[in-house]
Formats: structure tokens, sequence, C-alpha cells
């Protein structure tokens, strides 16, 4: 029957050593501390050419493969898991790398490991149980980093921990439930009993950064680690800026473009903000508070223009009709605002940019909750 966690998806970064693969299905599936089995239902290996080769020739060869006589030992069920779930780390142009050794490569490397965390918790059936321990440190960071950035409730981020000296033996795989004789790392003469060996699967809680992500990074393939960084950092310190000679607003670093009434309207309400002076809805012609919100807004609209002693629009009009800014003009251009940056953010993104309405119906006040010290007004 299908459900969230039906797809159990075990992702693990390698280098020259797949053993982190065979730990961590060894110590999800047969259980650790006092905690029950997790076998996961398939496996995914992101590395290097090297790193494929061995994890070839050392997990999946027919005869001697590790990952086999794993399954075998503690008679696991079928698990998808053979060369076609072996990612490699590619440039552009599409050769792979043998290894990682500068910046250009780490953020090949980067790109690769958050678009596959993005691909895997897209299915809303999957669990993903994501292991940090093997590959080069900077493999591990940015795999914990991706499951933070498209993590969701159900999925996981851990660290196999071996005990000594297993941990450092190139023939240590996993526990084995019988005897199993291996070398002793770094002598020629002495053994070890594979079976002796511990392990343990240190769970790493992570921040779940996914809500803060535009709908469309979540859905659409190939977005950089980089630009994920951005969008989540300009949703959790969400900054903007006001340029009215270029008539532009920067919301968090994105760009958004507004008709001349709009703009003004931002312009005044954030400058009200800025002042401590929340703002409120009139519904009574003629009334005193509402022509000083007119006269203020007409101020920041004249701003906008080449000529601010030009008066004939059909904004001026329209305040002019209606003696003063009442709550039909109010409702309007609050209504195209939040339609504008809610369509370049995302409707979770753009909250803090939006007006916000506090108190009770009739007595009801405006604000925004970006702290003023995030406003930039040019």
């Amino acid at each position: 029957m299908s459900g969230v966690g039906s797809r159990r998806v075990l992702l693990v970064v390698t280098g020259l050593s797949p053993q982190v693969v065979t730990e961590t299905i060894c110590a999800l599936a047969v259980g650790h501390a006092g905690q029950p089995p997790w076998i996961p239902t398939e496996v995914h290996l992101i590395t290097t050419t090297r790193g494929a080769d061995n994890a070839r020739l050392q997990l999946l060869h027919p005869v001697s493969g590790w990952f086999h006589r794993l399954r075998q030992d503690y008679g696991l069920p079928p698990i998808q898991f053979d060369e076609s779930s072996i990612h490699l780390i590619e440039r552009p142009d599409g050769t792979a790398l043998d290894d990682i050794r500068d910046d250009d490569d780490n953020r090949l490397a980067a790109d690769t490991i958050t678009e596959w965390v993005r691909r895997l918790t897209q299915d809303p059936d999957s669990a993903v149980h994501a292991s940090i321990a093997g590959g080069r440190k900077t493999m591990g960071f940015f795999l914990g980093y991706a499951m933070s950035l498209y993590g969701r409730a159900q999925d996981r981020l851990s660290h196999v921990l071996v005990s000594s000296p297993y941990e450092s033996s190139p023939e240590f795989f996993y526990p084995t439930p019988q005897s199993q004789v291996i070398r002793r790392p770094g002598s020629a003469n002495e053994v070890l009993d594979a079976a002796q060996a511990r392990i343990w699967l240190g769970d790493i809680p992570f921040v779940r950064l996914r809500t803060a992500l535009p709908r469309d990074m979540r859905e659409r393939a190939h977005i950089a680690f980089a630009e994920s960084v951005r969008a989540v950092q300009a949703s959790v310190a969400p900054s903007l800026v006001l340029d009215r000679r270029q008539r532009l607003v920067l919301a968090g670093g994105v760009a958004i473009r507004l008709e001349p009434a709009d703009l003004a309207f931002l312009a005044w309400a954030l400058q009200r903000h800025l002042e401590g002076r929340p703002l409120q809805r009139h519904r009574r012609l003629n009334q005193a508070e509402a022509r000083a919100d007119a006269q203020e807004y007409l101020a920041q609209y004249a701003r906008l223009g080449d000529d601010p002693a030009d008066t004939d629009t059909r904004t001026h009009a329209r305040l002019a009709k209606d003696r003063g800014l009442l709550m039909g003009f109010f409702d309007e251009r609050r209504s195209r605002i939040k339609r504008a940056f809610t369509a370049a953010l995302g409707e979770g993104r753009a909250q803090p940019y939006l007006l916000q309405r506090t108190g009770p119906r009739g007595g009801s006040e405006y604000r925004f909750s970006l702290d003023p010290s995030a406003i930039t007004l040019r």
C-alpha cells in the first residue's frame, strides 16, 4: 500500500571507501540502540569516477560484492541498488570528476548533491535517509545543507560510527553475523573478527527550511546550490529596497516592477512604517485623516514623475473626487502589490513584504512585519 515512507531511500556520498554504504544499511536494517529496523527499498550513491569504480567492484561485484553478501547474511529483502544507482559528479560538458580538488569541483559537487536531494524529496511517498559519513568533508557538508534546504518531516540525516580499530580497516564492511577474519589495520600478521565489531548510527537533527523556498525552486530541476541558499537567506532575513529613480523594488534581491500608483503607495506605506505610524482604511468622504493621507500619498506619487508639478493624472483626479484616500483606493493598491510580490516570490516568501492587518475590525491598523533596519528607500 502506498503512502508516506512506502519508498524508503538511502542517499549516501562516498569517496574511495564505499564501506559506509553497507555499514549504514546494516545499522538501519538490523536496528541500533533499540531503534526499530528501517530497511531501504533503494540506495543512491553520489561519488566521483574513482569512487564509482570502488563501489562497483567492492559492493556490487556479482561474486564478491559486499552489498550482496550483507543481504544474504541478514536475510534482507530486495533493495534496488545497481550501477544505475551510482550518480557521478559531472562538469557542464558531461565529463565526470575523478576527484574533488578545487572550488569549481566543490561547486559541481554541491549542485549535484542538491539536485539529487531535491529530486528524491519531491516524491510525497518517499522518506529519505541521508548519510554524511562518506566522501570528502565538503561532500558531507553539502549533503547536510541540501537536506536542510529540501528535507521534510519524514526525512533523516545520520553519520555511521564504527568501533576501533575496525573503522580504519579497508577489509571491514559491516559486523558479520558469523565469524569473519580480516587483517588488523597497519599490521601484516594480526587479524580481527568482523563479527566483534560494533556500529552506531548517530542521528543528526537539522533545521528544515523547505517551506522558505519558492515552490518553483522545489519543483524545477537543476537548481544550483548557491541559488537555493540565496533564496532561503532572502526568506529568513528579508530585505527591501525601493528605488524611486529606477521605479523598482528589490525584495530579497528579487526585482519587482510596480505601476507608479502602486509604487507610490508602497513608498508611502514604508515611510509610515519607518516613522512608526501604521496605516488605516478610511470609509467616510472628506474625513480629515483621509485628506491628510491623500496628501502624503500624492507627495510620494509626485516624486516618481519627471515634473512634480504635473497633477493632471487619473490618480489625482480620483483622490480629489473622493476628497481623501478612502478604503476603495487603499484596498486596490494593497491587492495589486500583493499580487505582484506573490507572483515574484511565492506566497510564503512574500509575506514579510505585505501589509498585515492588526487589531479588531473597524479599528484595524495595517503595518509591515519587516524590521525597519531591513528597509531602504532611495
